[in-house]
This record gives C-alpha cells, structure tokens and sequence, in this order.
C-alpha cells in the first residue's frame, strides 16, 4: 500500500509511568524505537505526533497536536488532519512488542470499504494499532467537538474492520502502562 503513512501517537501525560511513555527503556532501547523498526521494512513515511522536545533526537517530522487535551482521539485527529495519503497506519507509542508481520498482516487485511480496521483478542480491542482512513476526518472531528473521546465509540460509528488474533500472555499488542507491566515485560 503505496498511500500510507504512519502516524505515532507519542501521547502526552503518562500519569502512570512518570516519564515519556514512549521513551521507556526496554531491552536497552527506547520503546519508540522498538515501533520503529518495526514500521521501517514497510515504509519511512513516519511522523510523530508530539509537543515533546525529548522527540528531538529522532530525525522524524513531529507535530503537536491540534488540539489539546483531548486523548488520544485528538492524536487521531491530528493525523488525520496533516496526512496527505488515504491510508495511515496510527500507532500508540507504549507497544514495544509490536512486529512488522502483524503490521503487514493488518495492511494487507485492511479494505477500502473499512474507515478504520484494528486487531482484537478475545478480551480486547486494540483500536491504538490501527489503519485510519482520512475520510473519516470530519467524523472524528464532531466526536472532538461533542467531548466523545472514547476510541470505542467512535468505532461502533464507522464501517470498520475486525481483525481477530490469537490471546497469548506476551502478546506484541501489549502496551506497557506501568512500571509493573515493564518489569513483567522484562522478565518474559
């Protein structure tokens, strides 16, 4: 899919964490540049979606977001907004695991037809590694205006794509929250 873009969402305030979520070290290496090198083999058409000057090391365009405050639905939307391709790959930047077949598993899955496809397990939906189509912009756009800022609402609005994997304890969709949760993602 030559019309893609990737989009990380570098998310603001990681209460739980204490620091910049995706700058967590795992395996010595920051999660962000986990993701990364998981989207390289598929394209360096990459962008962050961030006000963070701890970003500045990457050689990646950073944008803040449009608007504030408003989740990572307002990560969305800021994508949406500066994307010049009509597909985007939009990822959380807490899921070091993350592995560029199920990145291409996703794209390749993905139809016209679906404004928004998203893997889920049996006990969740991962709407946070997504692909986004920019047609559904304006929707995303009142979801921000109305304050419905929940990613799962927003999926029950639009024809959207289901993509069901297998539940495994150390799964590569995992995103990393806490503390605890790095430290049981080390001792795996």
């Amino acid at each position: 899919m030559e019309t893609l873009s990737v989009f990380i969402l570098c998310g603001g305030k990681s209460t739980r964490m204490q620091s910049e979520k995706g700058l967590v070290l795992f395996q010595d290496k920051p999660f962000i540049e986990h993701i990364i090198q998981a989207i390289l083999p598929i394209t360096n058409n990459i962008k962050l979606i961030t006000a963070s000057k701890e970003y500045d090391y990457l050689e990646y365009e950073k944008i803040p977001d449009l608007i504030l405050d408003k989740g990572p639905l307002g990560g969305i939307y800021t994508a949406l907004s500066h994307s010049e391709t009509e597909f985007n790959l939009i990822l959380s930047c807490d899921i070091p695991l993350i592995s560029t077949e199920l990145l291409q598993e996703l794209i390749s899955k993905h139809t016209k037809e679906a404004g928004i496809t998203v893997f889920a397990s049996e006990s969740k939906t991962h709407p946070l590694i997504g692909i986004y189509s920019k047609e559904i912009l304006p929707i995303v756009k009142e979801a921000i205006e109305n304050n419905e800022l929940r990613l799962m609402d927003l999926l029950a609005k639009l024809p959207h794509q289901i993509i069901n994997i297998e539940e495994s304890e150390n799964s590569p969709l995992t995103n990393i929250n806490s503390t605890d949760e790095l430290n049981d993602l080390n001792i795996n």
